[in-house]
């Protein structure tokens, strides 16, 4: 079976692996026969690597971020989940979001802006440090492209020991697809009901009759139209928000001898897309207006322009030891034209009380320089096995803006056309803002014998900041303890610290923009365990955690709007205290039957002085309960049958606790089928999401929250050549 995704055949990486082990029997086998006649010759250095012990497609023995290096899962001292393309594809996602909810520990927020905000274990991610991509810092201020990775690592905890700045629940790391030696061709095409369309191509093999340049590429054409529709009270006919979307990725490898390995990436991505805030809420939790309305101006827009452009030098020193070496540069650009509409302050009612627009327009000019440099190896001292790391990275981040502002607070009545403003970013000034960071670290996994592993890590990090004396400084240890009673199974304990230099205030409504903020430290422990079953198919997690966040910033809205104009406040005090537990299982159950799945629960609160009002408070977005599967079951070779549900329990909506969004449960199905149609591998694929159309409150606050869309139906088509 050769189309991708159903095949019950053995994998290509596991019949090479197997090929390459066989070969080295009989190379060992003529090796015995042949006589030695005292001839020296020159050794080569042959590696096999195995980049993960992968059983079937839902199963990912290896995180690549969790340790820097290709080191199996059983022997990660940390709770880690791996979302592979293979599930994704089935599942018809089109962004970061609809990926991420394979994982429990993972929260949606606000999708405002045309950008996707995240919590892992109750906090949310910076999109300065929250954010990986093979192992290297990306500003992630965007939907992130998916049609360009292979897998999206979840790293739960603190990770700032290998990664420097990085909040407490953990870390995104983005593996993207890399080259192959063998020609591949496969084109992608899939749409919905409301006449969305993307065509995808995805292309590699090797340059060269040696095989040693080898390439992928990917392109991708997107139009989105969504369903939510600008408010036709405003002069205009009621139109839904569209989104135009361009990406093309270039991924190069070069085996410049047998011991040195030359990679060379290159991505651009063209977004432009009208904005939805996102609903507003009442009171009660309910939507204002009704599910469907956007309240921004349908003259409103976003635009993004993103390039990355990257290289990784990798050298085998020995069968042993190697260096691995790697730089990327981002430019991200954004134009920005927000009519940044909000309730009338006391109004509940825009049709009676109409509500307010604040135009404005800006151009932002975000720049990171990432570089990293790492020595791996194995050796033996005194009885103990030691797989070393020593490293050092660094991000220089650049920022400049230019904005100019319109009318603030202007009054806007339901059926008042409102004319697009005279706004140019380029009549305004340009502010500038960088900083540069370095970090040094240290990590040993010792294997002391058969059922004990020890992990011990340090790290060093300095983050300036010049003119302003806003820079940082922070020690960030790890320590790990593994106990393995049988051979597929392990208990796990860890100790870890987050560190997150926070900045500045950053927003013309807040009492105090501008004002320097101190780092955010965390620190975490958990107590874990992992089991393969079935002959290693199938692996079943869980873990308990407790985590401690010190010098916490937070947002607040005032209850009076200050005579400037301002309507938040940010301050930093006290401590934020999330502790819980989760589960995990994902792989093959049967011959037929396979599935991902998890579970978890948390317990999230501010610890302030007892007369604040958000002492005891529940931070947004952080659910008590939630849960996730998705399953596949193969009729035959030709058919499958997928099966999804989600579970998100009852979240707060604002700091104070005093609107909250309901539990919801939504079910998914899907099927496929696969064909030959003259010689072309081809398949097609059917998936209805919220089968039972269930009113739910996805990510956001009570002034931007993300309605979930009602019963929706996609269809893809997908042919390999």
């Amino acid at each position: 079976m050769s189309v991708k995704g159903y095949s019950l055949n053995y994998s290509v990486i596991g019949f090479a692996v197997l090929t390459a082990l066989a070969s080295r029997v009989v190379y060992a086998a003529q090796d015995e026969a042949e006589p030695d006649y005292g001839i020296v010759t020159d050794v080569q250095i042959e590696r096999i690597i195995v980049t993960g012990r992968s059983f079937n497609d839902y199963k990912v023995g290896v995180a690549s971020g969790a340790m820097r290096g290709d080191i199996d899962l059983m022997d990660t001292p940390q709770s880690v989940a791996v979302i592979p393309d293979f599930v994704t594809d089935e599942q018809l996602a089109t962004n970061l979001s609809e990926v991420l909810v394979n994982d429990s520990s993972v929260t949606g927020g606000s999708e405002k802006w045309n950008r996707q905000v995240f919590n892992i274990r109750g906090f949310e991610l910076s999109s300065g440090s929250g954010f990986l991509i093979n192992g290297q810092q990306q500003w992630s201020h965007y939907v992130q492209p998916i049609e360009t990775l292979q897998q999206v690592e979840v790293l739960k905890g603190p990770s700032s020991m290998l990664y420097g700045q990085s909040g407490p629940g953990g870390l995104i790391n983005m593996v993207t697809k890399k080259p192959t030696y063998d020609p591949l061709f496969e084109l992608g095409f899939d749409t919905d009901e409301h006449g969305s369309t993307r065509f995808q191509l995805d292309a590699g093999g090797s340059l060269n009759e040696a095989q040693t340049l080898r390439y992928r590429t990917v392109l991708v054409k997107q139009d989105n139209e969504y369903w939510r529709e600008y408010f036709a009270g405003n002069g205009q006919d009621a139109s839904s928000q569209e989104r135009d979307r361009w990406l093309g990725y270039l991924n190069l490898e070069f085996d410049m001898s047998d011991d040195l390995m030359l990679s060379l990436k290159y991505d651009h991505t063209q977004d432009k897309t009208g904005i939805d805030r996102g609903g507003w809420l009442n009171s009660a939790g309910e939507v204002i207006g009704g599910n469907d309305i956007i309240w921004d101006m349908p003259w409103a827009f976003t635009d993004n322009t993103i390039s990355n452009l990257g290289a990784e030098l990798t050298y085998h020193i020995s069968s042993d030891w190697k260096v691995k070496t790697g730089y990327n540069y981002q430019q991200f650009n954004r134009q920005r034209l927000d009519s940044s509409p909000s309730l009338v302050r006391g109004s509940e009612d825009p049709f009676v009380d109409g509500y307010t627009i604040s135009a404005f327009d800006r151009y932002d000019d975000w720049q990171h320089k990432t570089g990293f440099i790492d020595f791996t190896g194995q050796f033996d001292t005194f009885g103990l096995e030691h797989q070393l790391l020593i490293g050092a990275n660094m991000l220089n981040y650049y920022y400049g803006v230019q904005r100019e502002s319109g009318q603030r607070g202007q009054l806007v009545m339901p059926d008042q056309p409102v004319a697009k403003p005279d706004l140019d970013y380029h009549r305004a000034s340009l502010s500038e803002s960088d900083y540069k960071h370095y970090g040094f670290y240290l990590q040993d996994l010792m294997t002391i014998n058969e059922q004990w592993k020890l992990l011990a890590g340090v790290r060093y990090d300095e983050q300036k900041k010049e003119g302003d004396g806003a820079n940082s400084y922070a020690v960030s240890p790890k320590f790990g303890l593994i106990y393995a009673p049988t051979a597929n199974g392990n208990i796990y304990l860890n100790y870890s610290k987050s560190f997150v230099p926070q900045g500045s205030v950053s927003n013309d409504f807040d009492v105090n923009d501008g004002m320097n903020l101190d780092p955010e430290y965390g620190e975490q422990y958990e107590l874990g365990t992992k089991w393969e079953l079935f002959d290693g198919s199938l692996l079943l997690t869980a873990a308990v955690f407790d985590i401690k966040v010190t010098n916490v910033t937070v947002t607040e809205d005032l209850d009076i709007m200050t005579p400037a104009g301002d309507d938040v406040i940010t301050t930093q005090s006290g401590e934020q205290h999330h502790r819980g537990f989760e589960f995990g299982a994902q792989g093959q159950v049967s011959d037929k039957w396979f599935l991902t799945g998890s579970m978890m629960y948390l317990d999230a609160e501010y610890i302030r002085p007892a007369k604040d009002s958000l002492n005891g408070k529940t931070p947004v977005d952080a659910p008590e309960w939630s849960a996730n599967i998705w399953t596949r079951f193969e009729m035959t070779d030709d058919l499958a049958f997928n099966f999804g549900a989600l579970y998100v329990g009852e979240r707060f909506a604002n700091t104070s606790n005093e609107i909250t969004k309901d539990a919801y449960v939504r079910f998914d199905i899907g099927a496929a089928y696969s064909m030959d149609i003259m010689g072309t591998d081809v398949s097609l694929r059917l998936n209805v999401q919220n089968l039972f159309d269930t009113d739910y409150l996805a990510g956001g606050t009570n002034t931007d929250v993300t309605v979930g869309e009602g019963r929706n139906f996609g269809l893809a088509l997908q042919a390999k050549f």
